[in-house]
């Protein structure tokens, strides 16, 4: 995954109770080796946190080493992992094609990979969240709250990455989504934000001074969102009959909007906590030689208004997740769409 379209945990008590639960296999690894991608992203710190939470409660040492976008980097580090004798690897890949013969160094040294986010080929499995269903269903709510608050009328900007199969799945599945309740609404801009803040802004500026006949804008992860609201409240405009739609849920800044931004109402929630534990579970599965699917697929869900309390406590400055809603979300077992169907 690319440095634009990068996305704070503090566990309570209650953090400990609801992660005691034992694993299924006899036998779990002591030692897991992870090389994430970008590790100053708050996404990626919150699917640390939750690795090393839930590693802490089962007797495992998570390790961590940061590629910091840099493929040879992630190369070399997991080579030290394997070189040190971990006992299991998981990777976030920076780059799918670059990790390619790292897979085949691994499995020659028998040394079982569990990989985060991104598909790569050859890989055992994979933990992510389904793109598609994702954007989807987000907009499934977005065209229910424009029904009630926006005449049911639907004209989006899609703050979009079209760099990345998985972001463009995203946009389509939220277009898909809105369709099923609006089905005339109609895709005014289709912007390459790169997933940053700066980018989002600079093209969603653009855009709204060529056309600003919009009333809702999908970000394919929050700063795409926010980026684009950025733009909107620049230009002088009303929140009165807009509606943001963000995705991701990664740190903050999305409570922090839902919280004081009166048209940003609908996040798509991906829980970066629940990526890391999951990926801790498949960890242990793999050590023991248990049949995986390629896929295991981590849930997501979209928060409307408030409802991101369900999931998460927020005190101001921290927020904690709450395990007992989100391991109460069922994840599909198989995603409606995948990369493979954008060819």
């Amino acid at each position: 995954m690319q440095k634009s379209i990068l996305g704070l945990l503090a566990a309570g008590t209650a953090l400990v109770a609801v992660m005691a639960a034992p694993a299924i296999a006899q036998d779990t690894p002591k030692r897991i080796g992870y090389v994430v991608n970008y590790a100053t992203h708050e996404w990626y710190q919150n699917v640390i946190k939750g690795m090393k939470d839930h590693g802490a409660e089962l007797g495992i040492t998570v390790e961590v080493k940061d590629a910091n976008l840099d493929v040879a980097k992630q190369v070399s580090a997991a080579e030290d992992f394997i070189a040190q004798g971990v006992d299991v690897l998981i990777l976030t890949p920076v780059n799918e094609e670059g990790v390619v013969p790292l897979l085949r160094r691994a499995k020659a040294a028998g040394m079982p990979v569990v990989l985060e986010g991104n598909p790569v080929k050859g890989m055992t499995t994979m933990v992510a969240i389904c793109d598609y269903d994702t954007g989807y269903d987000a907009g499934v709510e977005a065209g229910k709250y424009a029904k009630e608050n926006l005449d049911g009328v639907a004209k989006v900007m899609n703050v979009g990455l079209p760099l990345l199969s998985a972001t463009v799945l995203r946009s389509e599945g939220f277009m898909d989504g809105i369709r099923t309740e609006i089905p005339d609404a109609t895709l005014v801009h289709d912007l390459d934000g790169g997933g940053n803040p700066d980018r989002s802004l600079e093209v969603s500026t653009a855009a709204l001074a060529q056309n600003d006949d919009i009333n809702i804008i999908y970000g394919i992860n929050d700063s795409s969102s926010l980026g684009g609201l950025q733009a909107w409240k620049a230009a002088g405009k009303s929140q009165d009959d807009l509606l943001v739609v963000g995705t991701g849920g990664e740190g903050l800044a999305f409570i922090n909007a839902m919280e004081n931004e009166p048209s940003y109402r609908i996040e798509a929630a991906m829980f970066p906590e629940k990526n890391g534990y999951t990926a801790i579970e498949a960890a242990i599965k793999v050590f023991n030689g248990e049949e995986v699917p390629e896929h295991i697929v981590s849930p997501t869900a979209p928060m409307v208004g408030d409802e991101w309390s369900t999931y998460y406590d927020y005190d101001g400055s921290t927020r904690s997740i709450k395990w007992d809603a989100v391991n109460a979300l069922v994840a599909p077992e198989k995603c409606t769409k995948t990369a493979a169907d954008l060819k």
